[in-house]
């Protein structure tokens, strides 16, 4: 099992803008990367509550929380919990807390769930599971025996941004029918064989399954509405100044992160002294964040010594009373 080396560590932590005294919502805990750094900015007063869907990352946290191991501050400040983060307001109303000033979510996977036998990586055989919650919810190997082909072109082609989408459902729904497709390598070869009959020449180092794994890993944990309803749960959720920090791993979830950080910014692109009706003020005083500088992206260095930071991109947004410009 190789290292995980948590991404835009630094970058993310600073973002945050911590208080020593604060409460902060770590959304993703994944191996405590993100989370030790903000523990190590708070006081005995504040503290930090982290979320996971993955039971082997909540069974580590625990660790921390029983004070077993040691994670930045004293354990009373930090305790985990197992949830979607779907269920962010849920989770922090069950522990007392209504409002927070930092919510940190890192979507990216944690190094030890893909070197795991969970279906996540395609680099060694391994069972077709893809679930970042084992405990419920059908596999990929399941849901593969019984998707349509038309429904099974459809994810790939919007969840993994697939050009060969409709070959690649043809030919796994050919297969199939064969034999049951219940492990890793069996869906990677077939998917390297449609992509690679159709590309004479293949541009960088991406492997032809790569898209499509993507794709059936986004459907089977729903990551995408997921991550909207955890936005929209986050914005309420942050006091005044509160910081809300995403790292996104791929475009579609950084589309979505993007758009709502604006949408939920609007004021922000009214010059000041126009003059405006009732009903547009009105709109314009649902303005609830205010877009913190542009999106931040890792360092050379930093993609160097970790390829899998390559991809991330950070966007930060920081909550705003009404009727203000931030």
């Amino acid at each position: 099992m190789s290292e995980h080396i948590t991404v835009l560590l630094h970058e993310a932590v600073e973002a945050l803008a911590i208080k020593p005294d604060g409460v902060y919502v770590d959304g993703t805990y994944g191996r405590g990367g993100h989370s030790s750094l903000i523990l190590s900015r708070l006081s005995e007063g504040g503290r930090l509550i982290a979320i996971d869907r993955d039971w082997t990352a909540v069974e580590a946290g625990r660790k921390i929380e029983s004070g077993q191991e040691t994670l930045g501050r004293s354990s009373s400040s930090f305790c985990i919990r197992h949830g979607n983060i779907s269920q962010i307001q849920q989770i922090l109303l069950e522990l007392g807390v209504t409002r927070v000033d930092g919510i940190l979510l890192d979507l990216g996977m944690s190094s030890p769930q893909l070197d795991a036998a969970r279906g996540f990586s395609f680099r060694a055989e391994g069972p077709l599971d893809m679930r970042m919650d084992v405990s419920r919810g059908n596999t990929a190997a399941q849901w593969l025996e019984t998707v349509s082909e038309t429904d099974l072109e459809r994810v790939i082609k919007e969840y993994g941004e697939e050009r060969y989408a409709r070959s690649i459902a043809r030919a796994i729904v050919v297969a199939r029918a064969r034999q049951p497709i219940v492990t890793t390598l069996q869906l990677a070869e077939i998917v390297t064989a449609v992509v690679r009959a159709r590309e004479r020449k293949r541009e960088g180092k991406q492997s032809p399954a790569t898209r499509t794994f993507q794709a059936i890993r986004i459907f089977i944990n729903q990551e995408l509405e997921e991550l909207s309803l955890a936005l929209r749960q986050s914005v309420d959720l942050l006091n005044p100044e509160g910081r809300l920090v995403v790292i996104s791993f791929h475009s579609l979830e950084d589309r979505i992160v993007k758009r709502f950080m604006r949408a939920s910014a609007m004021l922000d692109r009214v010059p000041r002294g126009i003059p405006l009706r009732e009903a547009e003020l009105q709109q314009l005083n649902q303005q609830k964040l205010k877009v913190i500088g542009k999106a931040i992206r890792p360092k050379n260095e930093e993609v160097a010594a970790n390829m899998r930071a390559r991809s991330a991109v950070m966007r930060v947004a920081k909550r705003v009373s009404c009727n203000t410009n931030g």
